[in-house]
């Protein structure tokens, strides 16, 4: 299966879909950086490697095929839950976040660079919750926000944090009263590279004591979604941490590559 998508928020859509959908076979987003009517445009090959992969690759999971440099030379398979578009026109754009590519494709065949999933049987999984928020945090940052977020009824808020999962101390007492009310709230790094560890400083230690979740190495964007997957799920706050914690689509990972 190949699906075209729009680049801006292709990220969004391949994580969603591999938390909603388990595959036999591959399901292959891909788009172009620049349109096909111009000289210069990645749509033809974006699309050619695409098929290659959908119709020979033994892969039973959600990927994203683009080109892995600048030059026509190959496309990179990019695992759903990990990849993210880094760079506004560049036709090699999107990578691989925390982890490897699950491989490449070129004229010449495919190349995996890790071992993929293939064994999957076909289940769908739709049930979602799309009242949550993906809130980014900077000095400055009104703790009414998270007051008018309760208001509105939200069930669950990712938070973007700075470095290693932190927000200042001013919305402290906003964020324990929306997770009193029953909100969900995790955490991510607006670092993009590295992982949450909010053991490290006392921000950290005290968020977490409040009931803030931290997300591991998960995007930002992939957090967001997988939240309103667990949501869609459950309501009852432990089994919401098992599962916001739980690996279930590649999204978490032991331990973070070093770029």
């Amino acid at each position: 299966i190949v699906i075209t998508h729009g680049t801006d928020t292709m990220g969004y859509t391949s994580a969603a879909l591999a938390f909603m959908l388990k595959t036999p076979v591959p399901v292959v987003l891909t788009g172009a950086q620049r349109s096909s009517d111009r000289g210069s445009s990645d749509a033809p090959l974006n699309l050619i490697h695409s098929a290659i992969v959908a119709s020979k690759a033994d892969l039973s999971e959600v990927v994203v095929v683009m080109h892995g440099e600048t030059s026509d030379s190959f496309s990179l398979i990019h695992p759903g839950t990990r990849v993210r578009k880094l760079h506004t026109s560049r036709r090699d754009a999107f990578r691989t976040v925390n982890s490897r590519p699950l491989g490449r494709v070129s004229m010449k065949g495919i190349e995996f660079l890790r071992e993929p999933k293939s064994d999957n049987k076909l289940k769908l999984d739709t049930k979602l919750e799309e009242r949550v928020f993906l809130l980014k945090y900077f000095p400055g940052l009104n703790p009414e926000v998270i007051d008018n977020l309760v208001k509105l009824d939200y069930n669950g808020i990712v938070i973007e944090g700075t470095g290693l999962g932190h927000t200042s101390e001013l919305l402290f007492e906003r964020i324990k009263d929306a997770i009193d009310s029953g909100v969900f709230i995790a955490m991510t790094s607006q670092t993009i590279f590295g992982r949450v560890n909010m053991n490290v400083y006392s921000t950290g230690r005290i968020l977490q004591d409040i009931g803030v979740i931290p997300c591991e190495d998960m995007l930002s964007e992939t957090a967001y979604v997988k939240l309103m997957w667990c949501l869609g799920h459950t309501k009852k706050p432990e089994r919401l941490r098992e599962m916001m914690l739980t690996n279930y689509a590649g999204e978490i990972t032991e331990r973070s590559r070093i770029e």
